[in-house]
């Protein structure tokens, strides 16, 4: 019934799974039939306290009884709370709040044109982004996103940005002129592939937009709030953005997106940006409980050790099964490269079996579970995924 409805109602922008989600804890969710899956792909990088975890269910009921929204023409002490959490905890001086990833870089694109427009006289406005890089789906994060298949059918993209190619300085370098106004990549691309920039590479990227006043720009959306055993990623590189975007994690599976920017990149004024829903009471309550626990030194160590477990686990893999490739990422966001064109069966057969993974690029799988997962879970993954490798010949 609920399928039915959908394809008859729901405008057809996703390939979904032929399964209804309708509980979850967790871990752990349940269909409408009552088989249950043991979920690694968390709403994207999206419930990194499981499902229903208490202190988001508690924050939720508590907030909600108080005050759920008012408009940004008033002071709000739980978006103050937040900022101040974030900031703290960051390189951040201050924070602007909308509802998602992609809102979020939008809001970085106009800052980052702001900044060079207003500094410079309006010769600053392009911005360099990295091939196979995701940024989001609006019309400035989707021109930012540099993979084609994206950008099919929705020409002509905004003017004023170039791609180069990831872990190539020379590459960057190259692109950069005299109207370019910021560079904007992800510590780790995801949609992409799960494809880790280098330390090396972070450091050369930072030392270039300071010789030319460039704003450094880290998408953080998918590697922020713990993901790979750090509260930001950037922070395994020792490089210092200018300006970050987060999202996904930090609303633990409620909408919510942030820009953090540094003092030189804080740059708006009233006018300039809004977002009406942005930073609404309940959404930072929220935040508010994620944070206090994936801040934890005990929580982001658990992750670290857990994410290495996770990748000794299919490098163990990868010396009995040919198909596996390449092992790559870090703390809890691993991809896992297959030496054949397309793995979408293999996801089909290892949800069959009780197991929720995903596939990027054809050929990658993507692992992105809770940071709530144990290592007993992760090795019962694992075992499912071994079985559908040796009943696929593999």
């Amino acid at each position: 019934m609920i399928i039915s409805e959908d394809k008859k109602y729901v405008m057809n922008t996703y390939s979904r799974f032929p399964i209804t989600l309708v509980q979850g804890k967790g871990t752990k969710v349940w269909d409408e039939n009552g088989k249950e899956y043991l979920d690694f792909v968390a709403g994207i990088a999206v419930n990194v306290l499981g499902h229903s975890h208490p202190v988001i269910v508690e924050a939720v009921k508590s907030q909600v009884d108080k005050l759920v929204h008012v408009s940004n023409l008033y002071w709000n002490g739980n978006q103050v709370q937040l900022a101040k959490m974030i900031c703290e905890k960051s390189f951040g001086k201050s924070a602007f709040f909308c509802n998602s990833g992609t809102e979020a870089n939008e809001a970085a694109i106009k800052l980052a044109r702001k900044y060079g427009n207003t500094k410079y006289n309006g010769r600053r406005y392009k911005i360099i982004t990295a091939k196979n890089s995701f940024h989001g789906r609006t019309y400035g994060a989707l021109t930012a996103t540099a993979q084609p298949k994206y950008h099919k059918n929705f020409e002509p993209l905004l003017e004023g940005f170039e791609s180069v190619e990831y872990n190539d300085i020379n590459s960057l370098k190259s692109a950069v002129d005299k109207n370019t106004c910021a560079v904007m990549l992800e510590v780790i691309q995801g949609e992409g592939g799960i494809n880790e920039a280098k330390n090396e590479y972070l450091q050369q990227v930072r030392k270039l937009c300071d010789e030319n006043d460039l704003l450094l720009i880290f998408d953080e959306v998918q590697t922020g709030i713990g993901r790979t055993g750090k509260l930001f990623a950037y922070e395994h590189s020792g490089v210092v953005p200018d300006v970050m975007t987060l999202a996904k994690a930090l609303g633990g599976g409620f909408p919510i997106g942030v820009l953090v920017v540094n003092e030189k990149a804080d740059v708006f004024t009233p006018g300039d940006h809004g977002s009406t829903f942005g930073g609404n009471p309940l959404a930072c309550a929220v935040g508010m409980a994620v944070m206090k626990n994936v801040a934890q030194e005990s929580f982001l160590n658990m992750v670290k050790e857990n994410g290495e477990f996770f990748k000794n686990q299919l490098l163990a893999m990868k010396e009995k099964h040919s198909i596996i490739d390449k092992v790559k990422g870090k703390g809890l966001m691993i991809g896992v490269k297959l030496d054949i064109e397309d793995g979408s069966d293999i996801v089909k057969k290892a949800m069959e079996k009780g197991l929720l993974i995903n596939l990027l690029n054809h050929n990658v799988l993507r692992f992105v579970p809770p940071l709530i997962i144990t290592k007993e879970e992760i090795a019962k993954g694992m075992n499912i995924l071994e079985e559908v490798f040796l009943e696929m010949g593999y």
